[in-house]
């Protein structure tokens, strides 16, 4: 399990540095997203959860809360 975690770690630092010909909304939203998996996996591994399960709940969060934070500086412009 904590293999898993540390290629889903890596895997995100990768996805975050592939942001760079995107717009704002979408870099927002895969920057969130890739951390939001790592975040998932590495917390599903603490807690002896599904590595799996964690990663992509998290990365579910991290999208939508990416998307959120585009569509809440937009209206603040």
């Amino acid at each position: 399990m904590r293999q898993t975690a540390m290629i889903l770690a890596v895997a995100s630092a990768l996805g975050l540095s592939a942001c760079s010909g995107l717009n704002d909304r979408d870099q927002k939203m895969l920057s969130g997203g890739a951390i939001g998996a790592g975040v998932g996996a590495v917390g599903t591994v603490i807690t002896g959860g599904c590595v799996t399960c964690g990663a992509v709940i998290g990365g579910a969060v991290g999208t939508g809360a990416g998307y959120i934070m585009h569509e809440n500086e937009k209206a603040r412009k």
